[in-house]
């Protein structure tokens, strides 16, 4: 999970909507979650992020993307790693109302790595 010393790397899959509302953050933040939302859930590998956006999010939104960020890993460290399915299926489960202090740990800029579409 780490990518350096300081830093944990992790990966978000999104729709357009939440990707609009990223990218008028200026890519440092995350909106915050819908009351029927209780957790944010990052995820911790670029692979498993990718089967979301293009096996979930195409066929719910027609498109799909996988952001890459990093999180001052001695914070990433305070959440325990959840196993939703296969091996490879690990992330984060951050309450909804932490996720504005998850924020503030972001290092550096929220960067989109992969879409998928329809097409």
């Amino acid at each position: 999970m780490r990518h350096d010393s300081a830093t944990t790397l992790l990966y978000r899959p999104v729709n357009q909507a939440e990707l609009d509302l990223i990218a008028a953050s200026g890519w440092l933040e995350f909106p915050p979650r819908l009351p029927e939302q209780p957790f944010f859930y990052p995820v911790l590998n670029e692979q498993y992020a990718a089967q979301i956006a293009r096996d979930w999010n195409v066929p719910y939104y027609g498109v799909g993307y996988v952001l890459r960020f990093a999180v001052d890993a001695d914070y990433a460290d305070t959440f325990p790693v959840q196993n939703v399915g296969n091996r490879e299926h690990n992330e984060l489960w951050v309450p909804a109302e932490e996720l504005a202090e998850f924020n503030r740990h972001i290092v550096g800029q929220i960067e989109v790595i992969s879409i998928f579409n329809a097409e």
